[in-house]
Protein backbone atom coordinates (compact mmCIF):
# COMPACT_ATOMS: atom_id res chain seq x y z
CA UNK A 1 0.00 0.00 0.00
CA UNK A 2 1.22 3.50 -0.76
CA UNK A 3 0.85 6.61 0.27
CA UNK A 4 -1.72 8.58 -2.09
CA UNK A 5 -2.50 12.14 0.14
CA UNK A 6 -1.38 13.73 2.10
CA UNK A 7 -2.52 16.67 4.73
CA UNK A 8 -1.08 20.32 4.52
CA UNK A 9 -0.26 21.46 7.96
CA UNK A 10 0.42 25.02 7.02
CA UNK A 11 -0.68 26.61 10.44
CA UNK A 12 2.19 24.53 11.92
CA UNK A 13 0.33 24.48 15.25
CA UNK A 14 2.81 22.08 17.35
CA UNK A 15 5.64 21.71 14.78
CA UNK A 16 7.95 24.65 12.89
CA UNK A 17 6.78 26.91 10.18
CA UNK A 18 9.04 25.97 7.64
CA UNK A 19 8.26 29.81 5.84
CA UNK A 20 7.68 28.74 2.41
CA UNK A 21 6.60 31.16 -0.49
CA UNK A 22 5.40 29.75 -3.63
CA UNK A 23 8.36 29.01 -5.30
CA UNK A 24 8.96 26.58 -2.42
CA UNK A 25 5.28 25.37 -2.03
CA UNK A 26 5.29 24.74 -5.88
CA UNK A 27 8.43 22.29 -5.39
CA UNK A 28 6.85 20.38 -2.69
CA UNK A 29 3.87 19.37 -4.92
CA UNK A 30 6.02 18.18 -7.56
CA UNK A 31 7.66 15.84 -5.29
CA UNK A 32 4.12 14.86 -4.08
CA UNK A 33 3.23 13.83 -7.34
CA UNK A 34 6.69 12.33 -8.11
CA UNK A 35 5.99 10.18 -4.83
CA UNK A 36 2.67 9.06 -6.18
CA UNK A 37 0.11 11.57 -3.84
CA UNK A 38 -2.77 12.54 -6.00
CA UNK A 39 -4.81 14.08 -3.07
CA UNK A 40 -4.29 17.06 -0.77
CA UNK A 41 -5.65 18.17 2.32
CA UNK A 42 -5.53 21.30 4.30
CA UNK A 43 -5.33 20.21 7.72
CA UNK A 44 -7.25 23.51 8.81
CA UNK A 45 -7.60 27.22 7.44
CA UNK A 46 -7.45 28.46 10.99
CA UNK A 47 -6.03 27.89 14.17
CA UNK A 48 -7.20 30.53 16.98
CA UNK A 49 -6.15 33.97 15.79
CA UNK A 50 -3.71 32.77 12.47
CA UNK A 51 -5.44 31.81 9.17
CA UNK A 52 -4.33 30.62 5.92
CA UNK A 53 -6.17 33.16 3.60
CA UNK A 54 -8.08 36.22 4.06
CA UNK A 55 -11.04 35.55 5.62
CA UNK A 56 -13.65 38.83 6.14
CA UNK A 57 -15.68 37.00 8.58
CA UNK A 58 -12.62 35.36 10.85
CA UNK A 59 -10.82 38.76 10.75
CA UNK A 60 -14.00 40.27 11.92
CA UNK A 61 -15.50 37.82 14.62
CA UNK A 62 -12.87 36.35 16.11
CA UNK A 63 -10.55 38.76 15.89
CA UNK A 64 -8.21 36.82 13.35
CA UNK A 65 -5.27 38.28 11.86
CA UNK A 66 -5.39 38.51 7.99
CA UNK A 67 -2.04 36.42 6.44
CA UNK A 68 0.26 38.15 4.04
CA UNK A 69 -0.45 35.42 1.35
CA UNK A 70 -3.60 33.77 0.44
CA UNK A 71 -2.25 30.11 0.72
CA UNK A 72 -5.86 28.28 -0.18
CA UNK A 73 -5.41 30.26 -3.35
CA UNK A 74 -1.72 29.10 -4.19
CA UNK A 75 -2.56 25.36 -3.23
CA UNK A 76 -6.00 25.46 -5.77
CA UNK A 77 -3.58 26.33 -8.38
CA UNK A 78 -1.07 24.10 -7.74
CA UNK A 79 -2.97 21.40 -7.29
CA UNK A 80 -4.61 22.18 -10.41
CA UNK A 81 -1.61 21.93 -12.13
CA UNK A 82 -1.05 19.04 -10.81
CA UNK A 83 -4.05 17.01 -10.88
CA UNK A 84 -4.69 16.37 -7.78
CA UNK A 85 -7.67 16.63 -5.42
CA UNK A 86 -8.18 19.47 -2.71
CA UNK A 87 -9.80 19.23 0.66
CA UNK A 88 -10.56 22.46 2.30
CA UNK A 89 -10.19 22.07 6.51
CA UNK A 90 -12.24 23.94 8.16
CA UNK A 91 -11.38 26.70 11.22
CA UNK A 92 -10.65 25.46 14.92
CA UNK A 93 -11.24 28.41 17.21
CA UNK A 94 -8.73 26.77 19.82
CA UNK A 95 -11.60 27.10 22.08
CA UNK A 96 -12.84 23.24 21.96
CA UNK A 97 -9.34 22.43 23.52
CA UNK A 98 -9.54 25.11 26.21
CA UNK A 99 -13.29 23.36 27.24
CA UNK A 100 -13.64 20.05 25.83
CA UNK A 101 -16.96 21.22 24.12
CA UNK A 102 -16.64 20.72 20.08
CA UNK A 103 -20.30 22.25 20.00
CA UNK A 104 -18.88 25.72 20.33
CA UNK A 105 -16.97 25.32 17.16
CA UNK A 106 -20.60 24.72 15.23
CA UNK A 107 -21.81 28.12 14.18
CA UNK A 108 -18.67 30.08 13.84
CA UNK A 109 -17.60 27.27 10.81
CA UNK A 110 -20.87 26.89 8.90
CA UNK A 111 -19.83 30.23 7.97
CA UNK A 112 -16.74 29.45 7.17
CA UNK A 113 -18.05 26.78 4.82
CA UNK A 114 -20.14 28.75 3.13
CA UNK A 115 -17.10 31.75 2.61
CA UNK A 116 -14.78 29.52 1.60
CA UNK A 117 -17.18 27.75 -1.21
CA UNK A 118 -18.22 31.11 -2.21
CA UNK A 119 -14.41 32.12 -2.63
CA UNK A 120 -12.79 28.97 -3.77
CA UNK A 121 -15.58 26.48 -4.78
CA UNK A 122 -15.35 26.99 -8.70
CA UNK A 123 -11.69 25.84 -8.55
CA UNK A 124 -11.32 22.27 -10.46
CA UNK A 125 -9.55 21.24 -7.85
CA UNK A 126 -11.77 21.49 -4.78
CA UNK A 127 -13.02 18.40 -4.40
CA UNK A 128 -14.34 17.87 -0.94
CA UNK A 129 -14.07 19.13 2.88
CA UNK A 130 -12.12 18.32 5.73
CA UNK A 131 -13.76 18.59 9.51
CA UNK A 132 -10.48 19.87 10.97
CA UNK A 133 -12.14 18.80 14.82
CA UNK A 134 -10.43 15.87 16.06
CA UNK A 135 -12.19 13.60 18.11
CA UNK A 136 -11.74 10.56 19.94
CA UNK A 137 -14.39 8.39 21.92
CA UNK A 138 -17.32 10.39 23.37
CA UNK A 139 -15.79 13.74 23.25
CA UNK A 140 -19.09 16.19 24.56
CA UNK A 141 -20.57 17.95 21.23
CA UNK A 142 -18.47 15.95 18.69
CA UNK A 143 -21.15 14.12 17.51
CA UNK A 144 -23.45 16.97 16.57
CA UNK A 145 -20.76 19.33 15.74
CA UNK A 146 -19.84 16.17 13.04
CA UNK A 147 -23.20 15.61 12.13
CA UNK A 148 -24.47 19.12 11.39
CA UNK A 149 -21.12 20.52 10.13
CA UNK A 150 -20.40 17.92 7.70
CA UNK A 151 -24.38 17.69 6.61
CA UNK A 152 -24.11 21.76 6.05
CA UNK A 153 -20.72 21.17 3.78
CA UNK A 154 -22.73 18.83 1.78
CA UNK A 155 -25.71 21.67 1.57
CA UNK A 156 -23.43 24.24 0.37
CA UNK A 157 -21.37 22.57 -2.11
CA UNK A 158 -23.40 20.24 -3.42
CA UNK A 159 -22.39 17.01 -2.16
CA UNK A 160 -18.94 16.94 -2.04
CA UNK A 161 -17.42 14.28 0.46
CA UNK A 162 -16.36 15.46 3.61
CA UNK A 163 -13.32 13.61 5.60
CA UNK A 164 -12.65 13.11 8.98
CA UNK A 165 -9.49 11.90 10.77
CA UNK A 166 -10.27 10.40 14.64
CA UNK A 167 -7.71 9.52 16.92
CA UNK A 168 -7.98 6.35 18.82
CA UNK A 169 -7.04 6.88 22.30
CA UNK A 170 -4.50 4.21 23.06
CA UNK A 171 -1.29 4.11 25.12
CA UNK A 172 0.64 6.91 23.02
CA UNK A 173 -2.29 9.37 23.28
CA UNK A 174 -0.77 11.85 25.33
CA UNK A 175 -0.97 15.68 24.67
CA UNK A 176 2.20 16.96 22.55
CA UNK A 177 3.40 19.41 24.75
CA UNK A 178 3.58 16.61 27.37
CA UNK A 179 6.59 15.48 28.47
CA UNK A 180 5.30 11.62 28.15
CA UNK A 181 5.50 9.15 25.60
CA UNK A 182 2.75 7.05 26.73
CA UNK A 183 0.06 7.04 29.25
CA UNK A 184 -0.81 4.07 31.76
CA UNK A 185 -3.24 2.73 30.09
CA UNK A 186 -5.67 2.58 26.39
CA UNK A 187 -8.82 1.78 25.42
CA UNK A 188 -9.73 -2.17 24.77
CA UNK A 189 -10.18 -2.87 21.28
CA UNK A 190 -13.63 -3.80 22.58
CA UNK A 191 -14.64 -0.55 24.03
CA UNK A 192 -12.84 1.12 21.13
CA UNK A 193 -15.61 -0.64 18.83
CA UNK A 194 -18.38 -0.24 21.10
CA UNK A 195 -18.01 3.97 21.49
CA UNK A 196 -17.08 4.21 17.98
CA UNK A 197 -20.52 1.99 16.40
CA UNK A 198 -22.11 4.36 18.26
CA UNK A 199 -20.19 7.53 16.96
CA UNK A 200 -21.05 6.33 13.33
CA UNK A 201 -24.27 6.21 14.11
CA UNK A 202 -25.05 9.15 15.03
CA UNK A 203 -22.81 10.76 12.25
CA UNK A 204 -24.01 8.56 9.13
CA UNK A 205 -24.75 10.46 6.44
CA UNK A 206 -22.90 13.82 7.31
CA UNK A 207 -19.19 12.09 6.19
CA UNK A 208 -17.80 9.81 3.40
CA UNK A 209 -14.37 9.19 4.15
CA UNK A 210 -13.02 8.28 7.66
CA UNK A 211 -9.07 7.90 8.24
CA UNK A 212 -8.03 7.02 11.55
CA UNK A 213 -4.76 8.25 12.71
CA UNK A 214 -2.49 5.24 13.56
CA UNK A 215 0.03 6.46 15.96
CA UNK A 216 -1.56 5.99 19.30
CA UNK A 217 -1.29 2.40 19.63
CA UNK A 218 1.08 -0.41 20.14
CA UNK A 219 2.58 -1.47 16.58
CA UNK A 220 1.64 -5.12 17.56
CA UNK A 221 -2.05 -4.04 18.38
CA UNK A 222 -2.26 -1.54 15.54
CA UNK A 223 -3.49 -5.05 12.65
CA UNK A 224 -6.51 -5.51 15.44
CA UNK A 225 -7.60 -1.78 15.82
CA UNK A 226 -7.32 -1.11 11.88
CA UNK A 227 -9.98 -3.97 10.93
CA UNK A 228 -12.78 -2.61 13.82
CA UNK A 229 -12.34 0.71 11.98
CA UNK A 230 -12.45 -0.92 8.35
CA UNK A 231 -15.38 -3.19 9.76
CA UNK A 232 -17.55 -0.06 11.41
CA UNK A 233 -17.01 1.70 8.37
CA UNK A 234 -18.63 -1.19 6.01
CA UNK A 235 -21.01 -1.37 8.18
CA UNK A 236 -22.03 2.39 8.37
CA UNK A 237 -21.11 2.92 4.86
CA UNK A 238 -17.90 5.12 5.06
CA UNK A 239 -14.72 4.87 3.08
CA UNK A 240 -12.15 3.56 4.82
CA UNK A 241 -8.83 5.26 4.29
CA UNK A 242 -5.72 5.40 6.90
CA UNK A 243 -4.22 8.05 8.46
CA UNK A 244 -0.33 7.21 8.19
CA UNK A 245 1.81 9.37 10.43
CA UNK A 246 4.70 9.94 9.15
CA UNK A 247 6.40 11.20 12.28
CA UNK A 248 7.98 9.19 14.77
CA UNK A 249 5.60 9.48 18.66
CA UNK A 250 8.40 7.55 20.15
CA UNK A 251 11.31 9.41 19.97
CA UNK A 252 11.64 11.89 23.09
CA UNK A 253 11.82 15.20 21.37
CA UNK A 254 8.48 15.74 19.11
CA UNK A 255 8.47 15.45 16.53
CA UNK A 256 11.03 14.11 13.94
CA UNK A 257 9.78 12.17 10.54
CA UNK A 258 9.70 8.41 11.72
CA UNK A 259 11.89 5.49 11.04
CA UNK A 260 10.91 3.85 7.47
CA UNK A 261 10.72 0.50 8.98
CA UNK A 262 7.84 1.42 11.01
CA UNK A 263 6.18 3.59 8.43
CA UNK A 264 6.23 0.09 5.85
CA UNK A 265 4.92 -1.80 8.71
CA UNK A 266 1.99 0.80 9.31
CA UNK A 267 1.29 0.84 5.35
CA UNK A 268 1.45 -3.29 5.05
CA UNK A 269 -1.06 -3.30 8.20
CA UNK A 270 -3.60 -1.28 6.29
CA UNK A 271 -3.17 -3.07 3.57
CA UNK A 272 -3.84 -6.28 5.03
CA UNK A 273 -6.92 -5.04 6.27
CA UNK A 274 -8.08 -3.72 3.09
CA UNK A 275 -7.85 0.02 3.54
CA UNK A 276 -8.89 2.18 0.50
CA UNK A 277 -6.21 4.65 0.49
CA UNK A 278 -3.17 6.02 3.14
CA UNK A 279 -3.20 9.75 3.61
CA UNK A 280 -0.39 10.79 6.24
CA UNK A 281 0.56 13.58 8.27
CA UNK A 282 2.36 14.95 6.82
CA UNK A 283 4.67 14.95 3.75
CA UNK A 284 6.10 18.56 3.82
CA UNK A 285 7.59 18.31 6.88
CA UNK A 286 8.26 14.67 7.41
CA UNK A 287 8.77 12.76 3.83
CA UNK A 288 9.62 16.38 1.59
CA UNK A 289 13.37 16.41 0.06
CA UNK A 290 13.36 19.87 1.19
CA UNK A 291 11.84 19.51 4.96
CA UNK A 292 13.87 21.34 7.28
CA UNK A 293 14.36 18.09 9.06
CA UNK A 294 17.05 16.67 7.36
CA UNK A 295 16.11 13.35 8.38
CA UNK A 296 12.89 13.59 5.55
CA UNK A 297 14.89 13.44 2.63
CA UNK A 298 16.18 10.07 3.62
CA UNK A 299 12.78 9.08 4.60
CA UNK A 300 11.61 10.05 1.18
CA UNK A 301 14.67 8.21 -0.64
CA UNK A 302 13.94 5.21 1.45
CA UNK A 303 10.55 5.35 0.45
CA UNK A 304 10.78 5.57 -3.98
CA UNK A 305 13.73 3.13 -3.30
CA UNK A 306 11.02 0.34 -1.83
CA UNK A 307 7.83 1.69 -3.17
CA UNK A 308 8.93 3.42 -6.48
CA UNK A 309 12.02 1.98 -8.10
CA UNK A 310 11.36 -1.83 -6.54
CA UNK A 311 8.36 -1.17 -8.40
CA UNK A 312 9.54 -0.28 -12.06
CA UNK A 313 12.34 -3.01 -11.52
CA UNK A 314 9.49 -6.17 -11.57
Amino acid sequence: MKITATFIDEISHDIPHQNWGPKEWRQDFLHMKAIGIDTVVMIRCGFRKFLTYPSPYLTNTMACFSPTQDLVKLFLELATECSFDFYFGIYDSGEYWDTGDMSVEIEVNKKVIEEAYEKYGQSPAFKGWYLSLELSRKTKGAVSAIRDLGHHAKEVSGGLPVLISPWIDGPKAVMAASSKLTKATGISLEKHAQEWDEIFKGIQGAIDIVAFQDGHLNFEDLKDYLAVNKALADKYGFISWTNTESFDRDMPIKFFPIKFDKLHYKLSKAHEVGMAKAITFEFSHFMSPQSAYIQARHLYNRYMAHYLHHEKEE
